[in-house]
């Protein structure tokens, strides 16, 4: 148990748990869920279910009435799952320019090659002072709408599907069974939300140079979207998709292999603010890297839709090996660590502060 909340999270809410104690918005799975492609593959690669095991067979425990889950609080499941999108957009938002920033180190290779960038960035903070140069501040924050969007959708999405789950009574919840639905949910949600991710992306990588006149390649989500379609049709919107697959497979299997670990060590600094958040963004950079370079085929395969194109992901990954070396599936790697270490920063910070409001509220009554 991490620690006591007053209320719990949305993700309890939308997986519920008998038998845990309630606690506070989980930053750390948060965190994951914004690191993870702009989607919530963490989340949803945990089941949506309890699963209790009676001989052969798994039943499904379902969740139970409103008044035996709730806090105090608890008035309605809709408007704490609203205040869980809210926190969820701010902590995006806020960690935007990183974001953006490991997009653009990431595939600076793949941007020099289509004539778009003149040379490769010598650093982070090298591409964040060029940018700011080139582009001023407020670019750091763009194609984070369509991120932030692809993370509230993600988030309807999985909520959508639990229900479903939970409401088939008709089905024999066998292990099996229930390991290819939390996987298939999994792929489900990439699949509707990768367009977002894709014009995400694309518009993230357009960037401004001296050397074409301050023109950007897109005017916007929607002008992604047509130029897209108008070159490669649907196909180019969805392209690095299967490679997403095997993505979800990997963190899946290394979610389940450092869970414990994690739990034990966040377990032996209870009440240790600095301990656990070092805890949380070491095991949350640890998966990261673990499926970085899947990520990395993915998002060099969206920026050639339009352009010169790899024959499939294979293609892709063998090209990049042999032309730019392994190093190339870890570019801006270093960006998304400092990116997780950040995004704990500010779950401690809006901790802080959401904990000296209740206190100040429950003051004055």
């Amino acid at each position: 148990m991490e620690h006591e909340p007053l209320h719990p999270p949305i993700s309890q809410k939308m997986h519920w748990q008998p038998g845990l104690s309630f606690r506070h918005f989980n930053y750390t799975t948060i965190m994951e869920n914004i690191r993870c492609s702009g989607a919530s593959l963490t989340r949803i690669s945990r089941s949506p279910v309890l699963p209790v095991i009676q001989g052969s067979a798994v039943s499904v425990v379902k969740p139970s009435p409103p008044a035996f889950v709730g806090a105090p609080m608890e008035n309605s499941k809709a408007s704490s799952f609203i205040k869980g999108l809210a926190f969820l957009g701010v902590m995006r938002t806020a960690g935007a320019p990183f974001e953006r920033v490991k997009l653009l180190m990431q595939n600076q290779n793949e941007m020099i090659i289509s004539g778009r960038l003149p040379k490769r960035y010598n650093g982070i903070f090298d591409c964040f002072a060029t940018t700011i140069r080139n582009e001023g501040i407020l670019s750091l924050w763009r194609g984070n709408i369509a991120f932030v969007t692809a993370s509230f959708s993600s988030e309807v999405i999985a909520r959508a599907i639990h229900h479903y789950v939970n409401g088939r009574e008709d089905i024999e919840w066998t292990h099996t069974r229930l390991q290819v639905a939390i996987f298939l949910s999994a792929v489900v949600n990439q699949f509707l939300v990768y367009p977002l991710n894709y014009a995400g992306t694309r518009m993230a990588n357009d960037v401004i140079t001296s050397s074409n006149s301050r023109e950007r390649q897109f005017n916007g989500i929607f002008d992604v979207y047509r130029k897209t379609l108008k070159s490669d049709g649907i196909a180019g919107v969805y392209r690095g998709f299967n490679v997403m697959i095997p993505k979800i497979a990997v963190l899946r299997a290394v979610t389940a292999v450092s869970k414990p670990w994690q739990k034990f060590l966040l377990h032996h600094f209870q009440g240790i603010v600095l301990g656990r958040a070092v805890v949380n963004t070491f095991y949350a950079s640890c998966r990261s890297m673990a499926i970085y370079p899947l990520d990395t085929v993915i998002r060099r395969m969206m920026m050639t839709s339009g352009a010169v194109k790899y024959r499939h992901s294979l293609h892709a990954i063998t090209c990049i090996f042999y032309n730019e070396g392994v190093k190339s599936f870890y570019s801006g790697a270093k960006a998304q660590i400092l990116a997780l270490a950040v995004y704990q920063v500010y779950g401690l910070c809006l901790r802080y502060v959401v904990g000296v409001l209740r206190r100040k509220n429950t003051g004055d009554k």
